[in-house]
């Protein structure tokens, strides 16, 4: 469904202390004025939109600037930092994006994929197991303009895409289990085929079948070696590191750079010697794929740049928007801003390499090398959920046989692990787009813990269905 909005910002640039919250929005912790003005194209229409949210952006600026003079005489110390970075102007008008999705072909696709599970031989044997199977198709469209007092002039927009399937039941004793993945792309047309689509759900039903038998997790802890499969290992970057380096304004009063879990971590190792990392929003492929997280100009009209935030493990550099912290007084490109939203530090299309790199097997040799050498099991992930539990556990013998277990929770799998815990990495590279609401890119290798702890996750078992499911008419 087409939508346009329209949003005004007080910014005083040229100004010490301007109306910002500790938070990057504007009017001392409020969106200025956010409006949603018609979809007509009426210059009179757009012109009297934009004036009134001026308008009251303005006064709301006004309000909140003398808020944030009253706030700051609490505190003793004054403000080191300009709450707007300046920045030069920026001319570029890019081409309109829009849609190109081929709505009655994808609408076939995922009728015929919601429903495999009950038709197709190869897995319909245990439809009644399945309690619930979707599939949906969704793709964005979103053109952005942005013009400002400094001389700015930017139109350019992203598109992408998400087809995904997402299926589910109980185990024998109740556990709650799914299987939900799909394919991400920047155009409709690199998105999956219908015949690759087909065998992914039906590679997800077999899966969720299999995992509905596998036995729970051994009640006794474990701590060892785990690998983490690069599409595991992006899904934990995204979570522990990424935000770190995202760096936004702590609290007014405070002498931290910033927030989260790097505020003190500048120039200081982050990670093992032999990673790296690089967020480059310019990078629009890696390997013949297209990147979500992609940009060439941010949302507050600062061109992209390269940015070396890790090198041999020490961190180098956070992501920077244009409001400045402790050491970084101007942008560096990374202000971006979901819709309707204020723009914050975020990443574009994030890389983690190692100088050390191996290969799948060389991995795989190398963990059960450790179970021979601790004379026991270890574990490999294929996928994470939310909260970083895993979807897909396989529990190694020393032999290379693999058991897949469920229920599992990991323990101590935080920062310190990061820093501390990788031994080695792949060079077996994942891309992970995310079509979020602010879209981003992480690319990520096979990681290999020295130790990470594995217990039983305290679940609360749901009891079966009573009753069997409604029976499934022939075709």
């Amino acid at each position: 469904m087409p939508v346009r909005i329209d949003e005004a910002r007080h910014q005083n640039s040229a100004a010490a202390i301007d109306d910002a919250s500790v938070r990057g929005e504007r009017s001392f912790g409020r969106l200025d004025r956010l409006d949603r003005p018609a979809l007509d194209d009426n210059p009179q229409a757009l012109q009297y939109a934009l004036w009134t949210a001026t308008d009251a952006a303005y006064k709301n600026a006004l309000r909140g600037y003398s808020a944030k003079q009253a706030a700051l005489k609490q505190f003793q110390s004054s403000q080191t930092q300009s709450d707007f970075a300046q920045a030069k102007p920026v001319v570029q008008v890019s081409p309109l994006v829009a849609l190109d999705l081929d709505r009655n072909e994808w609408k076939k696709r995922i009728v015929e994929a919601s429903g495999l599970y009950a038709s197709d031989p190869e897995v319909k044997s245990f439809a009644a197991d399945v309690q619930y199977s979707t599939a949906s198709v969704r793709g964005i469209a979103l053109n952005r303009y942005l013009v400002n007092t400094e001389g700015t002039m930017v139109r350019q927009g992203y598109a992408g895409y998400n087809g995904a399937i997402s299926v589910g039941g109980q185990a024998s004793d109740g556990m709650r289990l799914s299987r939900d993945n799909g394919t991400v792309a920047t155009t409709a047309k690199d998105l999956e085929s219908a015949s690759a689509f087909r065998k992914r759900v039906i590679e997800d039903l077999k899966s969720f079948d299999e995992l509905r038998k596998a036995p729970v997790v051994s009640a006794d802890d474990y701590h060892g070696p785990v690998l983490f499969s690069g599409d595991a290992a992006a899904d934990v970057f995204t979570r522990l590191f990424v935000p770190n380096v995202e760096a936004d304004r702590p609290e007014m009063g405070t002498t931290a750079r910033t927030t989260g879990a790097y505020s003190s971590s500048y120039k200081s190792r982050v990670l093992p010697d032999m990673m790296s990392v690089t967020d480059d929003p310019l990078e629009a492929k890696f390997n013949g794929k297209g990147l979500l997280g992609a940009y060439s100009i941010d949302d507050e009209g600062v061109p992209a740049q390269s940015v070396d935030v890790v090198d041999h493990g020490k961190l180098e550099n956070f992501l920077i928007g244009r409001e400045p912290v402790k050491d970084f007084s101007t942008s560096n490109g990374h202000g971006r801003a979901a819709p309707a939203q204020a723009p914050h530090s975020r990443s574009g299309v994030m890389i983690f390499k190692s100088s050390q790199p191996l290969s799948k097997d060389e991995l795989n040799k190398r963990l059960l090398s450790m179970s021979k050498e601790q004379s026991k099991d270890v574990y490999a992930v294929e996928t994470l959920g939310g909260e970083l539990l895993p979807r897909l556990l396989y529990r190694v013998h020393a032999d290379g046989s693999r058991q897949l277990v469920r229920g599992a929770t990991f323990d101590e799998l935080d920062n310190r692990s990061l820093r501390s815990g990788i031994i080695a990495a792949g060079n077996d590279f994942y891309v992970s787009n995310s079509l979020g609401a602010v879209p981003q890119t992480i690319i990520a290798p096979s990681i290999l813990f020295e130790d990470i702890g594995v217990k039983r996750a305290t679940l609360e078992l749901q009891k079966l269905p009573y009753y069997a499911p409604p029976a499934i008419p022939p075709k």
